[in-house]
C-alpha cells in the first residue's frame, strides 16, 4: 500500500530527471526537501540536509548507487523466521517483489517485523497481534518507503500413510487427534500422520485464519484479486509476488490510493459477504472489527450486528475443510477468488476501488471466468449453497449481552444449533487440562461444555483454547460434538459446535459468563440467535456482589512489561480485542 503524504513541490520524477547527477537537487541549501524515496521520514538534527546527507553516507555502505537511492522506494515487511514455517520461503518471494518494484523503475528494500506463528507463541500468537501491528505500523511510518508489500501463501497437502486420502494442516491435525483421544488411531498411526499434515513451507491448506484473511484483504481491494490462492510454493505465488511489486511501485510514484482511502463501508461490506461465503475463520471477525474501529472515519461504523444481518442474505458456497471437504489448492484451481466474486455479484458493492485502479466490479470483469459445473468446482453458485445463509452467526443473550460466535457450517451435529443442556464448568485453561479426562466428571453428551477465562484479559491474549476436547469417556462411546462455550478465540481449521468471544469475558466481574456454574441450564437457538443462562436474575446478581466482594484477580494491572500494558488496554471481543489507545477518538 503507498503511504499517506501531502503534494510536494518535487516528485520522484523530478528528482530522477533534473539536469546533473541525480542527487545533484540534495545540495541546494535553499531548496525544499521533498519527503519522498530516500528523503521521507528524515531523521531529526536541525538541519535536514545534513540530515540527508548523513543517510545517504550511510545506504551507500550496501552499494546503493545516487541513481537508484533517487527511486521510489517500495518497503517490504520481512517476517521470515527460523520459527515460522508458514513464512518459512518469504526471502524468495522478496525477491519476486523486487523484481517487480524494478521493472516499474523503483526500488525495494526488506525490513524486519515481529513474525508469528501459533504454534510458536506463547500463550498465543493473538497475545501479540497488536504488538506486530504497532511495530509494522511504525516501522512504515519511520522508514523512507512510498509503499509497503506484505507477503504469504497456502502450503499444499500431504497424504494419510495409511488410508492414502489427501491431509492438510490443520483440520485435519484436529480430527485425527480427537480419533487418537478416542482410540479408534493408535500410535504408529498417529506418528506418521504427523510427518504428512504440513508436507510444505505455507499457511494453513483450509479455510484457516490466513487463507480466511487473504480472500478478505483481497476483496477488501488492498491486494489483487487472484492473489489470494496461488500456493506459497508455486511458481504462480512468485508471478503474483513481481506483479504486486510493480502495483506497489506504481502506487509508490502515483503516491496513491492509501489504505484509509481504499477501505470504505461497501469494501468491508463485501469483505463480510465474502467472509460468510467461504465459512471463514472466526478470527477473522475480531481482525475485520479491529480494522474498521482504527479507521477515523469509517460510516457507519461496524459492529458485530453488521456481520451478522450481511451473513443473514449470504450462502455458503465455498466447500473447504472445516465446513466442506476440500483443501486451498482446490479453490485456487477451480477458479479462486475471482470466480466466487462472480457468483456474488448481486450481493456486492461493485462500486468499491481496488488497488490496481479499477472498481471492484471492473476487476471482476478483468479476469477470464471459467465455466465450471458446481460438480467441477469447489465453489457453488447461489442457486446450489452448501449452507442456506449466515455460515458465521452471533448470539446475543443474558450470557453474552454484547455477543458471542459461532461458526454454524462446521458444526459437526446440527442438533445442538437448538440445544439445552446443564453447564459442565471449567474456571480456565488449567482446570481443564487437570479434569477433563477425569473418569468420575459429572458429564453426559447433552451436557454444554463451559471454559471461562480464556478472554482477552483471563488468559491474557484470548487463546485458540475454545475447541475443548470431548471429554475421553465420551469420545470413546463415539461421541464427536457436543455444544461448547468460551471467551477465548477458536482456529479457523477447527470444526464443531463451538460458541467463542463471548462478550463481556469472564475475567470482568460484572461478567455473567464468569459466573456460570456447573449444574446451570443454557439453552442455545442458533437459527434465533439467542443464548440464555436459566438462572434467576436475583440469583446471578448475587453471585456477582460475592465475586466483587471477594476481590477476584480480574489480571488487570499485574504484570510489567508489554504483557501488563496490553492486559491495561485490551478491549473486548466485539471490538476487535484492540488496544484503546490505537484507536481513534
Amino acid at each position: 500500500m503507498s503511504r499517506e503524504g501531502k503534494s510536494n513541490a518535487m516528485s520522484i520524477g523530478d528528482i530522477v530527471n533534473s539536469s546533473g547527477p541525480p542527487d545533484a537537487t540534495d545540495y541546494d541549501l535553499d531548496a525544499t526537501i521533498p519527503p519522498v524515496g530516500l528523503r521521507a521520514s528524515l531523521t531529526s538534527y536541525g538541519d535536514p540536509h545534513f540530515s540527508l546527507f548523513l543517510r545517504k553516507a550511510f545506504i551507500k555502505a550496501l552499494g546503493y548507487s545516487s541513481d537508484s537511492l533517487s527511486r521510489a522506494i517500495v518497503g517490504m515487511s520481512n517476517t521470515y523466521s527460523g520459527f515460522n514455517p508458514c513464512h518459512g520461503n518469504v526471502p524468495q518471494l522478496m525477491e519476486a517483489v523486487k523484481r517487480g518494484v524494478l521493472l516499474e523503475g523503483g526500488l525495494g528494500v526488506d525490513f524486519p517485523t515481529i513474525t508469528l506463528h501459533e504454534s510458536f507463541a506463547s500463550p498465543t500468537s493473538m497475545l501479540y497481534r497488536n504488538l506486530m501491528s504497532m511495530d509494522t505500523e511504525e516501522a512504515v511510518k519511520g522508514l523512507p518507503a512510498d509503499a509497503w508489500v506484505g507477503i504469504g501463501g497456502p502450503m499444499l497437502t500431504g497424504t494419510h500413510p495409511s488410508t492414502g486420502n489427501r491431509v492438510g494442516a490443520c483440520t485435519d491435525c484436529r480430527s485425527n487427534w480427537a480419533a487418537y483421544r478416542a482410540g479408534s488411531m493408535d500410535v504408529e498411526d498417529i506418528a506418521s500422520l504427523n510427518d504428512e499434515l504440513a508436507p510444505s513451507i505455507g499457511t494453513c491448506g483450509v479455510m484457516g485464519t490466513a487463507s480466511t484473511m487473504a480472500l478478505l484483504i483481497a476483496t477488501l481491494g488492498l491486494m489483487p484479486l487472484h492473489a489470494a490462492t496461488p500456493a506459497a510454493v508455486s511458481s504462480a505465488r512468485l508471478r503474483v509476488s513481481e506483479e504486486t511489486g510493480r502495483i506497489a511501485a506504481r502506487m509508490a510514484k502515483e503516491k496513491g490510493p492509501s489504505p484509509q482511502e481504499l477501505l470504505t463501508y461497501s469494501s468491508f461490506h463485501n469483505a463480510i459477504v465474502v467472509l460468510q461465503a467461504i465459512g471463514g475463520s472466526t478470527n477473522a471477525i475480531v481482525h475485520l472489527l479491529a480494522i474498521a474501529n482504527r479507521h477515523p472515519s469509517l460510516s457507519p461504523r461496524m459492529t458485530l450486528q453488521t456481520i451478522d444481518s450481511i451473513g443473514k442474505q449470504v450462502p455458503l458456497l465455498v466447500d473447504l475443510k472445516p465446513s466442506g471437504a476440500s483443501y486451498m489448492t482446490d479453490l485456487h484451481s477451480s477458479g479462486g477468488l475471482p470466480l466466487l466474486l462472480h457468483r456474488l455479484k448481486p450481493l456486492l458493492h461493485l462500486s468499491a476501488q481496488t488497488v490496481t485502479g479499477q472498481t471492484l466490479g471492473e476487476a471482476i470483469d478483468a479476469h477470464r471466468i471459467p465455466k465450471f459445473s458446481d460438480s467441477q468446482s469447489v465453489i457453488r453458485s447461489l442457486s446450489n449453497p452448501l449452507y442456506p445463509s449466515s455460515s458465521l452467526m452471533v448470539l446475543t443473550g443474558n450470557l453474552c449481552p454484547k455477543g458471542a460466535v459461532i461458526k454454524a457450517s462446521a458444526s459437526l451435529d446440527r442438533r445442538l444449533l437448538d440445544h439445552c443442556g446443564r453447564a459442565c464448568v471449567f474456571e480456565n485453561a488449567e482446570d481443564l487440562a487437570k479434569r477433563i479426562d477425569d473418569p468420575q466428571l459429572d458429564v453426559s453428551a447433552d451436557s454444554v461444555l463451559v471454559l471461562k477465562n480464556i478472554g482477552p484479559i483471563g488468559f491474557p491474549g484470548m487463546p485458540e483454547a475454545g475447541l475443548l476436547p470431548i471429554p475421553r469417556k465420551l469420545s470413546r462411546q463415539g461421541i464427536k460434538d457436543m455444544l461448547r462455550i468460551s471467551d477465548g478465540r477458536m482456529s479457523g481449521t477447527a470444526g464443531g459446535t463451538v460458541i467463542l468471544h463471548v462478550s463481556p469475558e469472564a475475567a470482568l466481574p460484572n461478567s455473567v459468563f464468569g459466573v456460570v456454574e456447573s449444574g446451570d441450564l443454557i439453552e442455545v437457538n442458533a437459527a434465533k440467535g439467542t443464548i440464555e443462562l436459566f438462572v434467576d436474575g436475583r440469583e446471578i446478581a448475587e453471585r456477582i456482589q460475592r465475586r466483587i466482594g471477594k476481590g477476584e484477580d480480574t489480571r488487570r494491572g499485574r504484570e510489567r512489561g508489554y504483557r501488563g500494558l496490553y492486559q491495561r488496554n485490551v478491549n473486548q471481543a466485539d471490538e476487535g480485542c484492540d488496544l484503546e489507545f490505537l484507536v481513534p477518538e
